[in-house]
């Protein structure tokens, strides 16, 4: 690389694709106009979200060692095409009215470009800000949660414009050119590379942020791997039930109209971004394991709460208060995995953490559904979600004396050697 490319243009290619991709989080606009216009129920095409969010988690785990060896600017055309693709799939299916295409299309083919998409920028970030990680994590990552906002409002103004199956073809398209164009500046930087004012104090950032180099077959035999995998699972597992419940459990516990719970939901969008990139820089102040630990702490008083709580003002404080601890967790997880494994091989650990993400898009909201089919309530639920985060919370505990073991054995080791 004959010039060093500017890191801050890194961070705004890498947002540029994630708004993009970020688009997925607003398919509930598009519920309605699938059943006025094909009659598919929503049951049907909820699948359609599922499997999208679950094709993500395994293209991210399967092809994470890939996207490392081919670099961020091959890895985010490839999103391009298989998103952009993916849509006009959709767009296609609706017109030859058949679920199962749109399943292959929005699901499989568009659920692939979101795994290569997602994962990408955010293993090229890490390397850019090593003395910022959380806040380089966040803003991509903030980009996903933010997309939903933008998306949401631009896809209704489409479908009473052109109807619903032009509206996917024209957003095929243009996400096809805004992550293809983001995906150019894209680039790992040169091998040696650092910041401004960071070579002087690096032996020291590497000991409290790299716990160790481990590739990514190391990584999954460790006991850490599977902690972090449990906490995000939980995490997304209650925030995820959260999102697909929030309008009719508003309804039902706190009094809100249909229309100031729909409201309330597109707000959630706004504090799922903000927790985003504002966890994220909080956890370069306090650190990746104690800012978890204040997730699982916070999510535990806001359930066993929500469901006592009828006041609507109070109801909706404690669900954004939630919804920015899920948000949250998805940017601090990247950092996280940087800390306590390296760099080097980040895009295939990360892959393979994701498949909590995959798993949890499923769980989540079908324990929501069972348990309200089977109570009469969705109040039970959340009881059962604070339950939930208290094993969590167990978890993010036991990683740290996982973590500090780890830490005492090097200072021997160094110590004996000297």
């Amino acid at each position: 690389m004959d010039k060093i490319k500017n890191r801050w243009f890194i961070a705004a290619s890498a947002v540029g694709i994630h708004i993009s991709i970020g688009a997925v989080y607003a398919y509930s606009v598009l519920k309605k106009p699938l059943l006025n216009s094909v009659g598919w129920e929503y049951k049907e095409t909820a699948w359609a979200f599922s499997i999208a969010i679950l094709f993500l988690g395994l293209s991210a785990a399967f092809l994470g060692r890939k996207i490392e060896s081919i670099g961020p600017k091959k890895s985010g055309m490839i999103a391009a095409g298989f998103y952009g693709l993916g849509l006009i799939i959709a767009g296609l299916a609706i017109q030859l009215q058949s679920l199962y295409l749109f399943y292959v299309g929005y699901g499989v083919i568009s659920g692939i470009g979101l795994g290569v998409g997602y994962l990408a920028p955010v293993s090229t970030l890490m390397k850019w800000f090593p003395d910022k990680r959380g806040l380089a994590t966040g803003l991509a990552i903030m980009g996903f949660g933010f997309g939903a906002l933008l998306a949401s409002s631009i896809i209704q103004f489409l479908i009473d414009a052109v109807g619903i199956s032009s509206t996917f073809y024209i957003l095929g398209v243009a996400y096809f050119t805004v992550i293809m164009s983001s995906a150019q500046y894209l680039a790992t930087p040169p091998n040696g590379w650092a910041p401004a004012g960071f070579e002087k104090n690096t032996e020291s950032k590497k000991i409290k942020t790299d716990l160790e180099e481990l590739t990514t077959k190391e990584a999954f035999s460790t006991a850490r791997f599977y902690y972090l995998w449990l906490m995000l699972f939980l995490n997304v597992t209650c925030g995820i039930a959260v999102i697909s419940i929030a309008s009719p459990l508003s309804q039902e516990i706190a009094g809100l109209t249909p229309v100031a719970a729909a409201a309330m939901v597109g707000t959630m969008g706004l504090f799922n971004g903000l927790g985003r990139i504002g966890w994220a820089s909080f956890s370069d102040w306090i650190g990746r394991p104690m800012t978890y630990t204040a997730f699982f702490v916070i999510q535990i008083v806001a359930f066993f709460l929500l469901p006592q709580t009828t006041n609507s003002i109070v109801f909706q404080a404690l669900v954004f208060i939630i919804i920015s601890c899920y948000g949250g967790g998805f940017s601090t997880v990247a950092a996280y995995i940087g800390d306590i494994f390296g760099t080097k091989n980040l895009s295939g650990i990360y892959g393979n953490i994701l498949t909590a993400w995959a798993a949890a898009g499923l769980v989540g909201p079908q324990l929501a559904d069972y348990v309200k089919s089977t109570t009469g309530s969705y109040a039970q639920t959340l009881y059962i979600f604070a339950g939930l985060f208290v094993v969590a919370l167990v978890l993010s505990i036991v990683i740290q004396f996982n973590i500090k073991a780890i830490i005492s054995r090097k200072e021997t080791y160094s110590v004996e050697l000297s």
